[in-house]
This record gives C-alpha cells, sequence and structure tokens, in this order.
C-alpha cells in the first residue's frame, strides 16, 4: 500500500538512512542494573543564584563523565523562580566546552515553543561543538503554564494533536536538509548542517507523560523518555504502549526506553529526607501558584503543612528514591525491574547544589562505577 503525503511526512527521517543505536545504547557499569544518566533541572536554592547552578552544573556534568554516567541532560522550563533551565542549547553548549566523552542532550526542547529551523540549527551547532555526542530530545508540553507559552508562541497555542507530528516532521527535514522539489522551505537550509558537506546529526527522542508520545515514538522507531519523576502513576501503562507500538526503523531495531526518577543519596536518611522536602515544598507551591526559589531545609522543616498539603508532600516524597546510598541502589534496581527500563536517568533535585552533586557521586559509589578523577565521596 502507498503512503499519502502526510504518512511519508511522519515516516520521513525513520526509514531511510540511518544512525542506528548511534549514541542511543548506554552500557550499564559496575553493578548498576542498566545505563545511569543525568536530568539537570538547575535548580536554584533560595539564598543562591542560577550563575552558582550553573557552575554546579558544570560540575555535574563532569562527576557523572568520570564516574561513567552515559549522559547528561538539560530540561527545558519557563516563568520558575526555582529552575534556570530556560534555554537548554546555550546550557549544554557551555557543557561541552567543559567536558569530553558523556553525552549532552535535551530532556528535552518543548517544541510547540520553537520553530523547527531554530531548533535544527541550534543542535546542529551543538553537534559541530561536539561531534557525535548530542542528543535532541523533543517534547509537547510547554515546559511552563499557559500564559506564559502563549508569551513563547507569540499569543498563538495550538493544541492540534496533529500539530506536534507536523513540526516533528518538518525539524527532521531540517536536520536532513531533505525537502522535496516544490515544497515552501525547499532551499531553506539550516546551517552548521548537511548542506556544508557531511555532518552528524542527533538521534532524535520522544518524551512524555502520557500515551500520546509513547505511541508516536513506537510507531516512528525511535527512542522513549518517560517522565516517571512526576508522573509515575503512567509510567507502566506508557511504557507497554511504547512496545506494543514498536516498529524497527533505520534508527533502532528494538523500543528504547528511559525513564526520569527523582534520586537523592545522603550520608544519612535523615540528610536526604530534609533535601527533598525541600523540593517537595517548591513543588507544592508551584502547583497552587506560588513558585519560588527551592526553599532551605530549615524552612522546610517548620512549614506548617496543612492535612491536604500534607497528603500532597507525602504522595510526591514516595516517588523519590532517597535515602543513603545502599537505600538508593535498592530502590534503583526494584525501580528498574518493575518498570523494564533500559536505563534510568537521575534527577536530584535538591536546595543544596553540593547536595546534588555528592549525591550522583554517592550512587556511583553504590554500584561500584568507575572511580574517576574528581569523584565526590
Amino acid at each position: 500500500m502507498s503512503e499519502t503525503g502526510d504518512e511519508q511526512e511522519r515516516n520521513h527521517g525513520v526509514r531511510g538512512e540511518g544512525v542506528r543505536d548511534q549514541g542511543i545504547r548506554g552500557a550499564a557499569l559496575g553493578r548498576a542494573p542498566v545505563p545511569l544518566s543525568v536530568l539537570d533541572l538547575v535548580t536554584v536554592g533560595a539564598g543562591s543564584t542560577a550563575h552558582a547552578s550553573l557552575r554546579t552544573s558544570v560540575e555535574i556534568a563532569k562527576l557523572a563523565e568520570s564516574r561513567g554516567y552515559h549522559r547528561h541532560w538539560v530540561a527545558e522550563h519557563h516563568s520558575m523562580p526555582g529552575v534556570a533551565s530556560s534555554s537548554p542549547a546555550v546550557i549544554l553548549a557551555h557543557l561541552a566546552a567543559h567536558t569530553t566523552r558523556i553525552r549532552l542532550g535535551s530532556g528535552g526542547v518543548m517544541l510547540p515553543n520553537h520553530a523547527p529551523l531554530a531548533v535544527a540549527e541550534q543542535f546542529g551547532t551543538l553537534e559541530a561543538l561536539a561531534p557525535g555526542r548530542v542528543d535532541l530530545g523533543l517534547g509537547r508540553a510547554p515546559g511552563t503554564d499557559g500564559r506564559t507559552a502563549a508569551a513563547l508562541r507569540g499569543g498563538r497555542l495550538d493544541e492540534s494533536a496533529q500539530e506536534f507530528p507536523r513540526q516533528l516532521a518538518e525539524l527532521t527535514r531540517f536536520l536532513d536538509d531533505d525537502f522535496p522539489d516544490g515544497h515552501p522551505y525547499a532551499g531553506v537550509h539550516a546551517v552548521p548542517g548537511p548542506v556544508q558537506g557531511p555532518a552528524g546529526r542527533p538521534p532524535l527522542w520522544l518524551l512524555g507523560s502520557s500515551g500520546f508520545s509513547a505511541r508516536l515514538a513506537g510507531e516512528l522507531g525511535l527512542p522513549f523518555a518517560y517522565a516517571h519523576h512526576f508522573s509515575a502513576a503512567g509510567t507502566l501503562p506508557a511504557l507497554e504502549l511504547y512496545r506494543q507500538n514498536f516498529r524497527p526503523s533505520a534508527v533502532l531495531d528494538a523500543p528504547y526506553a528511559l525513564i526520569g526518577v527523582a534520586a537523592l543519596a545522603a550520608d544519612t536518611a535523615a540528610q536526604a529526607r530534609a533535601q527533598v522536602l525541600t523540593g517537595a515544598l517548591s513543588m507544592l507551591r508551584l502547583r497552587t501558584g506560588r513558585p519560588g526559589l527551592v526553599p532551605t531545609p530549615e524552612e522546610a522543616a517548620a512549614y506548617p503543612f496543612t492535612a491536604a498539603e500534607q497528603e500532597f508532600v507525602d504522595g510526591w516524597l514516595a516517588t523519590i528514591v532517597h535515602g543513603t546510598p545502599d537505600e538508593v541502589r535498592s530502590g534503583l534496581d526494584a525501580l528498574a525491574a518493575r518498570t523494564g527500563a533500559d536505563e534510568l536517568m537521575l534527577t536530584s533535585n535538591a536546595h543544596s547544589g553540593a547536595a546534588r552533586l555528592r549525591s550522583y557521586g554517592l550512587v556511583a559509589d553504590a554500584y561500584g562505577m568507575p572511580a574517576g578523577e574528581g569523584a565526590a565521596g
């Protein structure tokens, strides 16, 4: 059966020339059940600054590289005082200048917020700066509230279910520089890119917290990243939907799914609890329209939670793997076994940048991962 024009657009970039498994599949090191990676929100704690948080991100990337984490991704969020990751491409360029091996990517770029050509140019530039180690993770959500999303998009909010696949196909054609003759964008080139000669191309990932992106990633044969760290109830259904709908492609011959996991290890369980409570209070304030910097452990411990607020916080903390290094290792092992995830991407959100940095070192220690130069713990 021949494909319609829409189907050709939908399937473009995953059937022809490919980069099969290039940089997608990692290796589990030490005693880790699957490859471990980092998801960085560049959180900003009360009394600190975005400058300090970005310096911490560099230190985390360097530690992650030395200890054998597979990739370091930066999320896109907007209008959140406690998060400094509104411009992933800018941050990734900075991280690329301070690392040499670890994969760097977006977790993710919220594609509806941007023109596909602009994204292709940004990540073509990153690929030129760090050849062969850039990932382009794409999300469908705005990464913010509705008013901010409208401001990002010049007042236009298109929620059509088909808009994201169309944008994805357009982005792919810009990355491959292969719009067909007669297309309005034929002759428009994303640079750096193939028009300048042979060039690498970042592998595309689809990110999601629902079934939409899971199904689409499966149908296109792309790797899939699920946001377990803030939508844990939907993890197993989404992963099953992805696997059921997976079609082999030029990119992957079998499904590959990672999950984002909120995890924080500390020297004692009490220290870990104090840090993750700061993130829980920060999320409570965000969800109730009171966003701010991540509070200190002292402020979080003294906060007078109402019964409803305490219920929210308890539910939130239940999804965070936290405690001593051995407790975190056990929790991650159980999560990997329960979900069958191919990779765990750890996000250690806390008030203290030092606590986040130490957590990644302690997790690496607990799994016997390589003890690289400058490793924490």
